[in-house]
């Protein structure tokens, strides 16, 4: 299990608010701490990794927990820079 310094809740919101939600806090955050991304958006497992390659930040993993017909997505993702 990943450790994570904050954590985001983006559940309700779709593409693109959850990666919007994600850069507004990265910022809030120092370098090396690791921001834990709640969403039930399915799309956040192509978005986030692409996020991620676009503005150098390291995606550190991405789990899956049932809830339902509606599962939860928690991305990790560490600040580089």
């Amino acid at each position: 299990m990943i450790q994570a310094d904050v954590k985001l809740d983006t559940l309700g919101y779709f593409c693109p608010m959850p990666i919007i939600m994600t850069s507004k806090k990265i910022k809030e955050l120092t370098t090396g701490q690791v921001l834990e991304v709640l969403s039930d958006d399915e799309g956040i497992k192509k978005d986030m990794p692409a996020w991620c390659q676009t503005t150098g930040h390291e995606m550190v993993g991405l789990e899956e927990e049932a809830n339902g017909a509606k599962p939860i997505y928690k991305a990790y993702v560490k600040k580089t820079k």
